[in-house]
């Protein structure tokens, strides 16, 4: 039996505004199995940006748990979550979020080092995963000598380094333009099925949901 790198049961979010309660999510569960792909959709503001922080214990929920790799997040404290992050989850955002002073291969080896990796094998894993998505010859390139495809390629191959088991995808493409985000569509699915590594990604774009192994609607605080 496959076994679940997420498993988030009666997820409840809310937030203060203008002295009013706004509940975002109101009893989530979702399980997401090693190597699936799932999509998130739903309209704007209905809570999906803030699900994938909640799974990522970038925020805290107000009832519910979520396990990543059978552990709850939200149980550790900020080190352990750090460590937990750094070693099961990557992240896509819709903007890159590279550091403009580093090279890509320096931007993509981020992780690793940051874990204590040394430099060399932390700068060869870089180079591999570079040459996965098609940008070996442009490692020494910095942030803005590339386009922005190849940014955004960037930003994949840096949530893939650490090989981890779920990557978190908030709008990967929503900046490209159509072809330029149908070709990083392709490069992550592909990604996706050669490394075994699970992608659950927050989109508006159906054509980019409908390749996905399943696709969730969020809709009332709940996934449909």
């Amino acid at each position: 039996m496959s076994e679940a790198v997420l498993n988030v049961r009666d997820l409840h979010k809310s937030y203060q505004q203008g002295g009013n309660s706004l509940r975002v999510l109101r009893g989530l569960n979702l399980e997401v199995m090693r190597g699936e792909r799932v999509a998130i959709i739903g309209l704007s503001g209905s809570g999906k940006t803030t699900l994938l922080h909640l799974l990522g214990g970038l925020d805290t929920p107000d009832q519910g748990t979520v396990l990543v790799n059978g552990r709850n997040i939200h149980d550790l404290d900020e080190k352990s979550v750090c460590r937990l992050r750094n070693h099961s989850l990557g992240f896509v955002y819709q903007f890159h979020h590279l550091l403009g002073e580093f090279s890509a291969l320096e931007n993509t080896a981020m992780p690793l080092l940051i874990r204590g990796v040394a430099a060399e094998p932390a700068y060869s894993s870089a180079e591999e995963m570079l040459s996965r998505v098609g940008l070996i010859d442009r490692q020494s390139h910095r942030p803005g000598q590339l386009s922005g495809g190849e940014r955004q390629r960037v930003a994949i191959a840096r949530a893939l380094v650490t090989l981890p088991d779920c990557v978190l995808a908030d709008e990967p493409t929503g900046n490209l333009d159509e072809e330029t985000a149908a070709q990083v569509d392709e490069l992550m699915i592909s990604l996706s099925k050669e490394l075994a590594i699970s992608f659950v990604v927050v989109t508006h774009n159906l054509t980019l949901a409908s390749q996905m192994d399943r696709i969730c609607r969020l809709h009332n605080g709940q996934l449909e």
